[in-house]
Order: structure tokens, then C-alpha cells, then sequence
């Protein structure tokens, strides 16, 4: 018996307390975020958005956002932060989805969402021209950093543990690792 594609009804009668992405068809719901990935997904809305958003300290020219409901192609994504550049998007649309394609995103890895951030959200990503990807592990505490080279990414970038690290698309500031894993 072959199995009915998800629709976004399917993922709207979705309990609250989760998540739901529609990929390919087929519906993911993934358990809101727990505490080491609240704090590095914060922090890091922080760090960024001074100097990139607000142009405090920094060059500006970007739009970052947190939790955006991205309709992607017939794929409805929800990365736990995003960015334009704001040649591309000069202020955010005034509704509840986006159908513009992120600049760069960046999901904060869960024992219960890893797979699914690299295996299914990564080609979507790529399918839809998003420039760099950040792939966060509180666990591990490592950041690894992609850009779109051709149909797929690279990895351009490894950091871990509390180093002080420069990283595409944002090197005009310095990251704290330490702060954003919840150390500081």
C-alpha cells in the first residue's frame, strides 16, 4: 500500500510541543529543544546579530532571524536560525512563512534531530542555493561550517571546545565558543 505524501494540514494538526518540517512528502516532528540547545541557539542570535543585524560593532547588512517557517520548494523547513543579506531581503516580509531562500542557516544539533539536519535538510539547502550552512553540536561542542560549492556543500571549517574562531559568513567578528556552549 503506498503511502499518502504529508500535507501542511498534517503538520498544523501537529501537537505544540513539537516541531513539524515537511521534507519530500514525508513529515517530521522532532521535540522542542532542550536546554544546551535553547543556550547555544540564544547565544547565538546574540553574538550575531550586534554586529551583523544592528551593524553594532560590525559591518551590518544582514537580517537574522530565529525559528523562521522557511517554504522551500514544496518543503516547508524550520532551521533554528537563518539570514538574508539585505540586497536580497531589505526588511522581513509581514507574514508567518518565508518562501526566500536563507543566505545562510544554521541548525543546532539534538540526539534527536542530527540525522535529519545532515541527511534531509542539507540537500533541500542545497537545492535552494543557500550559500553557507552552520551545523552546531552542543554536545560535541563543535561548529562546522559549510559552503554551497556547485549542487552540494563543503566543509570549510571545523571548531570545538572554547576557542575564539572567525567563521563565513560572519569573520568580520570573533565568536566565543566557550559562551556559546553555555560555559561563560
Amino acid at each position: 500500500m503506498e503511502r499518502k505524501p504529508a500535507t501542511y494540514a498534517d503538520l498544523e494538526a501537529l501537537p505544540e510541543n513539537v516541531v513539524g518540517e515537511l521534507i519530500g512528502g514525508v513529515l517530521h516532528a522532532s521535540p522542542r529543544p532542550t536546554g544546551p540547545h535553547m543556550v547555544v541557539a540564544s547565544r547565538l542570535e546574540i553574538e550575531l546579530g550586534g554586529p551583523f543585524d544592528r551593524a553594532r560593532n560590525g559591518p551590518g547588512g544582514w537580517i537574522l532571524l530565529f525559528e523562521v517557517e522557511l517554504h522551500l520548494g514544496g518543503d516547508v523547513l524550520v532551521p533554528d536560525m537563518v539570514g538574508w543579506r539585505r540586497e536580497r531581503m531589505p526588511k522581513p516580509p509581514r507574514t508567518a512563512v518565508y518562501t526566500l531562500s536563507p543566505d545562510w542557516a544554521c541548525e543546532v544539533l539534538s540526539p534527536s534531530t542530527k540525522a535529519l539536519d545532515r541527511k534531509v535538510k542539507l540537500p533541500v539547502y542545497a537545492r535552494e542555493g543557500v550559500r553557507h550552512i552552520w551545523l552546531m553540536d552542543p554536545e560535541a561542542r563543535m561548529l562546522e561550517v559549510f559552503r554551497l560549492e556547485g549542487a552540494g556543500y563543503s566543509l570549510v571549517s571545523t571548531h570545538s571546545g572554547a576557542a575564539l574562531v572567525r567563521a563565513e559568513p560572519f569573520e568580520a567578528a570573533e565568536l566565543e565558543l566557550a559562551y556559546l556552549w553555555g560555559d561563560m
